[in-house]
């Protein structure tokens, strides 16, 4: 942007052979401060890109008819509609590149006046005739240009600039982050994942606008000459200045170059508040793609403009930080702004501002307690060649580093890898602020002990081992009424009908051994929980308990129900092969047993001849080898008994483990293995693996 100042106007109006020009250059002149703000309004506000007619001295426009002759002998078409100076200034673009002095000459020879009325109205016009989107720029300058309008005509046919293009890896993070939020909607309050999602937002739509631009935002404190700065940079007085605090009360913008009105648009900065710089080849090869937004002062009483600073902050491509002599380790600026974007170092620069002030070697001394400062924030300096914040040292006053900063932000443009650093860091800042819900130091997961163990306790729960026991012990007696002397079952059976209640143990109710089996395995699933749950993240411990205490309902009337069926099968025990030898060996004691006896008897009564050898012998035999049959196959039965007994406790615990596997272990495994999905995510989030 060219400003306009009071004595291009006077030059024009004093200089002979000028009189129908000098009318409205004394005009402007005289009248600056009076018509200034009316000229802004309608100038600077009409969105469409018209420019405003020349003013005359009596404040009003130039006649139609007047217009219309400047046009004709200006001989320009693009100057059509414009007026005599920017007929003027179209001829004097095509004497750019003869300087300064040969190009008032240039304009002074098109328009038929003098050099100073030339170059005066090529100052009032600027570079309109090259076209770019950007809307309407000029406002207003300072009090140092005496308040001297600027407008720019809105280019229509600027074509669009390419999209921002990001590289693989960063796609692949942005993916990742995208598919970490899909499966973490439902596990995560939405609190937690809207920063994450904002960052998503902001990069399809930075993606969106012009990859060619760089948008970087000048930042600082009250009074640390960030307008000035902003200003050295541009060339011209743009942003207001002055003693007043805060001076910058919203946010202005200045472009380099064209198509970078989306941009702007983004920021919220109307087209009223954007600007041009000084029109120099120099500054546009070097600094072009360039976007500058002066912000207000990020310490500012009006909370307006703090809230103008986060909103533009979070979402430019770079920052310039601006600090001064006096307030460069202000705990606001440090624990507010640079410490939290310790991250976004590659894409920042932090300017000590007012070395004019600072004697001797006492710049050096405070640039090095700043770098101090910002090594204590986590800020990494880019020092040496190494990626990190460049901190520089500067007067934007006397313009002492002024051409060492536009040297290296011109660098920083054009290498066009800004706004993909930006949208990395921003990544890995939203990364480090799920890493609490995401990660962990601990081992997780559901090792086979505990999985083991909870199927033993659900076993005991349904009494496996006992119904084991209990099948053992049924096999037993069906061995003993199978192979025992029938006088000690008698014996047995008698002494069972004899013997009193009193002394025995009292028998569990069913209702009290259903309450046990209840807890039992109440408790085994809140074991379960716990140790699926260990070492991991809040919420995704949370969600492991519920799935485990939702598996758990009606458990225990399920374990009931696989209790009856897998229990005992109804009937008796199967009977094995030498079960008939063992009954007929058992038969035949007995039978020599009766007839050792009836003999005996015969021969008391007188019916046989008397010889007690052979039927006590045969009693005998009968009497002991009853019993040593039926210890024969007890110890035989206790292999076939043990193993029945086990299968029958083999098939209740499988059956209480497949209920609770169902119910129970596969929720909380569901669970586990989403965590360690969304873990894979955040790694690929972070950049491992």
């Amino acid at each position: 942007m060219t400003a306009v100042t009071d004595q291009d106007h006077t030059e024009r109006a004093d200089h002979p052979g000028h009189a129908g020009e000098a009318a409205p250059g004394r005009a402007v002149s005289e009248g600056a401060a009076a018509e200034h703000t009316e000229r802004e309004d309608v100038g600077a506000g009409s969105e469409d890109g018209v420019d405003e007619a020349p003013v005359t001295a009596e404040g009003g426009k130039n006649p139609g008819s007047e217009r219309e002759h400047t046009r004709v002998e200006a001989g320009d078409g693009r100057a059509e509609g414009r007026g005599p100076k920017r007929a003027r200034a179209g001829l004097a673009r095509e004497e750019g590149s003869r300087g300064p002095t040969g190009a008032a000459q240039a304009r002074a020879e098109a328009g038929g006046g003098s050099p100073g009325a030339a170059d005066a109205g090529a100052a009032a016009d600027g570079d309109s005739g090259d076209a770019w989107d950007d809307g309407l720029i000029a406002r207003r300058v300072t009090a140092e240009s005496e308040q001297a309008a600027v407008v720019e005509a809105r280019g229509h046919n600027a074509p669009p600039a390419a999209p921002l293009a990001y590289d693989g890896p960063l796609r692949s993070r942005l993916d990742a982050l995208r598919e970490l939020i899909g499966l973490s909607r439902t596990r995560l309050d939405s609190r937690t994942l809207a920063e994450a999602g904002q960052v998503l937002d902001e990069a399809a739509a930075r993606r969106r606008l012009s990859g060619q631009h760089t948008v970087v935002a000048i930042a600082g404190a009250t009074g640390s000459g960030k307008s000035q700065l902003f200003n050295a940079l541009a060339g011209v007085a743009i942003s207001e200045t002055g003693v007043r605090r805060p001076t910058t009360a919203a946010p202005i913008a200045c472009s380099w170059s064209d198509g970078s009105a989306s941009l702007i648009e983004r920021l919220g900065i109307p087209p009223r508040l954007r600007r041009r710089p000084l029109q120099s080849a120099e500054s546009e090869a070097q600094l072009r793609g360039l976007v500058l937004v002066d912000l207000p002062d990020h310490d500012s009483a009006a909370v307006q403009h703090r809230e103008h600073v986060d909103r533009i902050l979070a979402l430019v491509d770079a920052v310039i930080w601006v600090v001064d002599p006096e307030k460069y380790a202000d705990a606001i600026l440090h624990e507010r702004y640079l410490r939290p974007m310790a991250g976004h170092a590659e894409v920042m620069f932090v300017v000590l501002n007012q070395i004019d002030r600072l004697p001797g070697e006492a710049a050096e001394q405070v640039l090095d307690d700043l770098r101090r400062l910002l090594d204590e924030d986590g800020i990494v300096l880019g020092e040496y060649g190494e990626p990190g914040a460049t901190v520089l040292a500067l007067s934007a006053l006397t313009g002492d580093g002024i051409g060492e900063l536009r040297e290296t932000l011109g660098q920083f443009v054009t290498e066009r890898g800004a706004p993909a650093r930006r949208i990395a860091a921003d990544v890995d800042a939203a990364a480090w602020r799920l890493r609490p819900v995401y990660a962990t130091g601990r081992r997780t997961g559901l090792s086979e002990e505990a999985r083991d163990d909870f199927a033993a306790r659900l076993a005991d729960a349904v009494g496996a081992t006992a119904a084991g026991e209990a099948a053992e012990r049924a096999w037993l007696r069906n061995a003993n009424r199978a192979c025992g002397t029938p006088w000690l079952r008698l014996w047995r059976w008698y002494q069972d009908r004899r013997e009193p209640a009193t002394g025995r143990l009292p028998l569990r109710a069913p209702a009290d051994e259903e309450a046990t089996a209840r807890q039992r395995v109440e408790q085994a699933v809140r074991t379960l929980a716990d140790r699926a749950s260990a070492g991991l993240p809040a919420p995704w411990a949370v969600a492991v308990r519920e799935a485990a205490v939702r598996g758990s309902q009606g458990l225990s009337e399920a374990l009931d129900e696989l209790t009856a069926r897998a229990g005992l099968p109804p009937g008796r025990p199967p009977r094995p092969g030498w079960w008939p030898a063992a009954v007929l060996v058992q038969a035949s004691m007995t039978l020599l047993q009766i007839v050792g006896g009836a003999w005996l008897v015969g021969q008391i009564v007188g019916v046989m001849a008397p010889n007690l050898g052979v039927p006590v012998l045969l009693m005998v035999l009968g009497i002991v080898g009853g019993p040593l049959v039926e210890w024969s196959c007890r110890m035989a039965a206790r292999g076939p008994a043990r193993r029945y007994g086990v299968e029958a406790e083999r098939r209740l615990r499988e059956a209480a483990a497949g209920c609770g596997r169902a119910r129970v272990l596969d929720p909380v495994a569901a669970e586990l293995l989403r965590y360690r999905e969304v873990r894979e995510q955040y790694g690929r989030v972070v950049g491992v693996g």
